[in-house]
C-alpha cells in the first residue's frame, strides 16, 4: 500500500448485553500514537432486561476516553467522581497507579428503548506518569473547540491540532478530532496533525489514495506521507492519534503498563481486593482467569 500503513477492520467482540467493534488494539499494529484500545459500541437499541450495567472494575497505566454519540452513561469511580455522559460530551478518567469505576445506564431512563452509540478509547500514559494519582475531568460538548473548514463541521475532542488546544488536561502529545461532512470535501491532515493517524469511518465513505473505504474501518496513516483524504457526502469521522512512545506498551485486561510486572502486581491487587473501591458499591467484576 503505497502512502497508508494499513486499514483495520471492526472486529466483533462480545462484552455481556453489548457487541461492538473493536478497532485496537489489531495484530499487526498495536497502537496508533499513544492510542491503545479503541471500542465502537454500537448503535445498538437497549430494552428493559438489558441497559448497560459494569461493575466495578480497574485500571491502571491509563486513560478512559469515552464519546458518545446517541444515548447516555453513568460514571461513578473511586475518587469520588460521579458524572453523567451525553452525546458530544467527553470523560476522561486517568487511572495512573490504580482507580475502580462503573459504567451504567442512568436509572431514569430505564424505562424503554434506549439508542446508544459511541466509543470507549484508552489512552497509555507516558513511562513516568503511569503511578500518577488518579484524575477525573469531564468537559461539556459546548465547551470544546468547533468551527467548520472547507464545507466540514469540526471539533476538537482532545489535544492539540488544526492550530488549536482542547481544553482537556491529557498526558503526552495527541490529538483526538470528529469531522462531519454533509456534502463531502478534501480533508488537510499532513499539514493539521502529527505522530501517526488513525481515521475512523463511522458513516459514510472516504478515498484514500486508491483506496475506498467505507464506515466500520480504519485507515491508519503517518502524516509525512498521507495521501489526500476526500470525504463522500454524509461522511462522519473520528480522527485520533498523536506522537509514539519509545517504550512498548503490554495489556493484561483492564491494565497497560511498559512493565510486565506492574500488571502481574495490579492483577493481584485486584485478586486480593486491594485497589480502592467505590464507597456504597457492592458490584465487583473478577479477574478473567477467576470467572467460572
Amino acid at each position: 500500500m503505497s502512502n497508508t500503513d494499513l486499514i483495520i477492520e471492526e472486529r466483533a467482540r462480545d462484552i455481556g448485553d453489548f457487541l461492538v467493534g473493536r478497532l485496537l488494539p489489531f495484530r499487526k499494529k498495536r497502537m496508533v500514537g499513544p492510542f491503545i484500545f479503541v471500542d465502537h459500541m454500537g448503535p445498538v437499541d437497549l430494552k428493559p432486561g438489558h441497559y448497560a450495567d459494569i461493575g466495578q472494575h480497574p485500571h491502571v497505566g491509563l486513560s478512559t476516553l469515552t464519546f458518545l454519540l446517541e444515548g447516555e452513561m453513568m460514571h461513578q469511580d473511586s475518587i469520588g467522581s460521579k458524572q453523567r455522559i451525553s452525546p458530544g460530551s467527553v470523560n476522561w478518567m486517568t487511572a495512573g497507579k490504580g482507580v475502580t469505576h462503573t459504567e451504567r445506564t442512568p436509572d431514569d431512563l430505564k424505562e424503554g428503548t434506549l439508542r446508544m452509540h459511541g466509543y470507549q478509547i484508552w489512552v497509555a500514559l507516558p513511562k513516568e506518569k503511569e503511578d500518577m494519582e488518579p484524575e477525573f475531568h469531564h468537559i461539556d460538548a459546548k465547551d470544546l473547540p468547533a468551527w467548520k473548514e472547507n464545507g466540514m463541521q469540526l471539533r476538537l475532542i482532545a489535544g492539540k491540532a488544526y492550530h488549536r488546544e482542547s481544553p482537556l488536561p491529557v498526558h503526552s502529545e495527541l490529538f483526538m478530532v470528529e469531522v462531519i461532512s454533509a456534502l463531502g470535501g478534501d480533508l488537510d491532515t499532513a499539514n493539521n496533525l502529527f505522530g501517526e493517524i488513525g481515521i475512523c469511518i463511522v458513516e459514510g465513505v472516504i478515498q484514500a489514495c486508491e483506496h475506498r473505504i467505507e464506515k466500520g474501518h480504519m485507515l491508519v496513516a503517518k502524516s509525512k506521507d498521507t495521501c489526500k483524504i476526500k470525504l463522500q457526502p454524509n461522511t462522519h469521522l473520528l480522527i485520533f492519534g498523536g506522537t509514539p512512545f519509545p517504550e512498548e506498551r503490554y495489556i493484561d485486561w483492564n491494565f497497560v503498563s511498559y512493565d510486565r510486572a506492574k500488571l502481574e502486581k495490579a492483577r493481584k491487587d485486584w485478586q486480593e481486593k486491594r485497589f480502592p473501591m467505590i464507597e456504597g458499591e457492592e458490584s465487583y467484576i473478577p479477574y478473567p482467569s477467576l470467572k467460572k
